[in-house]
């Protein structure tokens, strides 16, 4: 990746809905170059997506948390198959230390977040639970800064 693709993608960032002549312009290059350089960082998988950043608390979904999952032995495959029918579950990772995952989590309440936890805890592969909720966001989701970097 080089200073062109790390501007591109920055702009795209900044400009979702941007079409590759205006993009074009605003790097001050050919618009075959852009089209090039993203198919290439699409096939590479460094573009991974194009479509919208969704506000959850505008679709229902105020409650953000972070839930701390410990798995047990050998059973890290059939715990994740069980989170993944959880539709509340937005991203799951694994992790070190003494948590084996750790999985992003909407909610419509609170109420509906212990629903959710107690879903998780059906699966007879989750032993643990630590749940936190996010009370605001201080710095959102941001990748520009590696780019600049």
């Amino acid at each position: 990746m080089d200073a062109l693709d790390a501007r591109l993608l920055a702009t795209m960032r900044a400009h979702p809905r941007i079409g590759l002549t205006e993009l074009a312009r605003l790097l001050g290059v050919a618009r075959g170059t852009v089209q090039a350089r993203v198919e290439k960082l699409t096939t590479r998988g460094v573009i991974v997506d194009f479509g919208p950043t969704i506000d959850l608390t505008k679709v229902g979904y105020p409650i953000l948390a972070f839930v701390w999952l410990q798995i047990a032995q050998g059973r890290l495959t059939e715990a994740v198959e069980a989170l993944s029918t959880v539709p509340e579950i937005l991203e799951v990772h694994g992790t070190s230390g003494q948590h084996d995952l750790l999985c992003r989590v909407a909610a419509k309440s609170t109420e509906h977040l212990q629903d959710v936890i107690a879903t998780i805890l059906a699966s007879p592969a989750v032993q643990r639970t630590d749940s936190t909720i996010a009370l605001s966001t201080q710095i959102p989701f941001r990748v520009e800064p590696l780019l600049g970097a």
